[in-house]
């Protein structure tokens, strides 16, 4: 049986910040292998390392030690090639454009034709259930949506790799619970590997086909938790015995990071 191919894999991986009082560990001898097609979440507490992860493999973050590679490629690479999307904690919407003129953005800026600018972006809307929101603009749509178009922007060039940092963290449960599900129906859709920053137990195990849990700074990787449950989920899931049991080896894995010793 052939090895699948690891879209993100990183070795000894380290970052340093140099700041005015002393250095700051941020990430150190991480690991890490995220193979193509996988839904990948990092949990671990504030200041872990979760976020400074996804920006070193978009090239946002130059890594002090170790390497990183992205489809192959070096992420500066990776990013010249349009190999991953980014979504940010805050949907980043410009409110002077509307939602479809937002979404169009980076195919503006990469070049497409009008007419295979507008053909991407009905898809995308679509994928996210926002068809018919394109000549709104950001105000006139509540923050699950606004989120939902951020998500149709990092898709609209139609990368394999979705990076995503904390997105439905600001959101009340009910509205983070049904973005949670449009997410696993459109991970189903396109088949994208997605890699997925979040504080909560309960939507990292939803969610994921494995849970990379993390130490506090410096920022290891303490755990590898492979799901084991169907990928087809509805919200239900969570009362199942299965569930709870994945839950509470990922609440062990942060209870036992804390306990670890430089």
């Amino acid at each position: 049986m052939s090895e699948r191919f690891a879209v993100i894999e990183a070795k000894g991986l380290g970052l340093t910040f140099e700041t005015g009082d002393g250095p700051v560990h941020a990430l150190k001898d991480v690991d890490l292998a995220i193979h193509k097609g996988d839904f990948v979440s990092f949990i671990g507490p504030s200041g872990c390392g979760k976020t400074t992860f996804l920006r070193v493999a978009a090239d946002l973050e130059q890594p002090t030690a170790g390497r990183i590679t992205v489809n192959g490629m070096s992420p500066e690479e990776a990013r010249k090639s349009r190999s991953y999307g980014y979504v940010f904690q805050a949907a980043g919407l410009f409110p002077w454009r509307t939602i479809g003129a937002n979404v169009r953005l980076p195919l503006e800026i990469m070049g497409y034709e009008r007419a295979e600018q507008e053909r991407r972006m009905a898809r995308v809307l679509e994928l996210v259930e926002l068809s018919g929101f394109e000549k709104k603009y950001p105000w006139q749509l509540s923050g699950g949506m606004q989120q939902r178009a951020s998500i149709a922007r990092a898709l609209a060039f139609d990368a394999d790799i979705l990076l995503m940092d904390e997105p439905f963290g600001a959101l009340d449960e009910i509205v983070r619970d049904k973005l949670n599900e449009q997410l696993l129906a459109l991970w189903a859709r396109t088949g994208k590997t997605i890699g997925f920053v979040t504080h909560s137990i309960p939507e990292a195990v939803f969610l994921s086909t494995h849970i990379v849990v993390m130490s506090p700074r410096p920022g290891r990787v303490t755990d590898v938790i492979e799901s084991t449950l169907p990928r087809e989920r509805t919200l239900d899931i969570r009362e199942t015995p299965e569930f709870l049991a994945l839950a509470h080896r990922v609440r062990e894995g942060l209870r036992a990071g804390h306990a670890y010793d430089e």
